[in-house]
């Protein structure tokens, strides 16, 4: 529309001023035109008309405008792309909208850093398929082992035990002795003692510890010792004789000792017999001290305890050198009422022969 009231007639240019008319409009160059008023006030309308159509045709040219819009900006992301750079918004063109990033990077040039593209960051594991299990086997269960059967072979046979009496329980103690484990001289009875020494070598050597001799701890005893000496099996006395008390150096003497519990019939400092002997309690002590013998008795019996004392050789009241049976089989368990027991028979029979009335009996520490 075409403001008649601003001077302006609507062709670039401005009218020189005339004389205005009843109907308020000016005429160009002074003149009035009324006849061409009506027609261009009647074109106005047409032009109105007309306005609708071009209003209507601008939407289909801005549509069109954002292709060519998106072109330019594929062109310009492209030449970042050939220089390196990240693609962004192209100058001048605020209303366009962001470049749609390919989803495929491309092959990488041999002289050129390949896009980040969404295919070079790690991708998140794809879930498992239904079929496949990720979930570690479980380990397959221990076979258990079977229990090892009882042993079916028979226990090795026993040779000697406590009570056993032989010349091969001498030997064994013997044997023992060589090696440290049974401190007396052999007896050839098998008694508590001989069962310690034997319960010792056993658990030294990782075998059952019975304290009895079986086949086997008699095999490994004589593969670890040497055929004893006839001196060895058959010693004067179970311990070591002690030294001889000077009173005994001379003469025909019984010199007993307290300290080593034996006997040693002496001849002029010469040993011809010895054997273990055992004495009175402290109630009823052998007394010390240098003596003679005074009365001999074969088959003597104590009249003051009836017991029997055979080869009996008193030396002191009624004390005696005698056999006795209780020393024999409990050994120094028990105790004399103040004689001197004597366990080997043999020996001390034979000495009975050998010793007269009037010898010298030496009894000390």
């Amino acid at each position: 529309m075409v403001d008649t009231d601003s001077g302006w007639d609507g062709r670039g240019g401005r009218g020189s001023r005339g004389t205005r008319d009843t109907g308020g409009t000016w005429g160009v160059r002074g003149a009035r035109a009324p006849d061409a008023l009506p027609d261009r006030r009647v074109a106005a309308p047409d032009r109105g008309v007309a306005a609708p159509d071009s209003r209507v045709a601008a939407p289909d040219r801005r549509a069109a405008l954002p292709g060519r819009r998106v072109a330019a900006v594929s062109l310009v992301a492209l030449a970042a792309l050939a220089t390196g750079c990240e693609p962004g918004t192209a100058t001048g063109a605020p209303e366009a909208s962001p470049p749609v990033r390919p989803t495929q990077a491309a092959a990488p040039s041999p002289t050129r850093t390949a896009p980040v593209t969404e295919d070079a960051k790690p991708r998140t594991a794809p879930p498992p398929s239904p079929s496949v299990s990720t979930t570690p086997p479980a380990p397959a269960p221990a076979t258990a082992r079977p229990a090892p059967e009882p042993s079916t072979a028979p226990p090795p046979r026993v040779l000697m035990r406590t009570g056993s009496e032989s010349d091969r329980v001498r030997e064994l103690q013997a044997r023992l002795r060589q090696i440290g484990h049974f401190g007396r001289n052999p007896t050839g009875y098998y008694g508590s003692v001989t069962a310690d020494a034997v319960r010792s070598f056993q658990a030294k050597r990782s075998l059952p510890v019975t304290g009895s001799t079986d086949e086997v701890t008699w095999q490994r005893l004589l593969a670890m010792t040497r055929v004893p000496k006839a001196a060895e099996l058959r010693p004067p006395t179970e311990r070591p004789l002690a030294a001889p008390d000077e009173r005994c150096l001379k003469g025909r003497v019984l010199c007993i000792s307290k300290n080593s519990r034996t006997l040693a019939w002496m001849i002029d400092g010469k040993v011809v017999s010895a054997m273990d002997v055992r004495f009175g309690s402290e109630y009823t002590p052998t007394r010390e001290g240098v003596f003679e013998v005074f009365w001999k008795s074969r088959d003597h019996v104590s009249t003051l305890y009836d017991t029997p004392m055979p080869y009996a050789l008193f030396f002191s009241g009624g004390q005696a050198v005698h056999y006795s049976a209780d020393f024999a089989a409990n050994g120094y368990g028990g105790a004399s009422h103040g004689c001197v027991n004597v366990r080997d028979k043999k020996k001390v029979a034979a000495l009975f022969d050998q010793v007269r009335t009037g010898d010298k009996v030496v009894v000390y520490w």
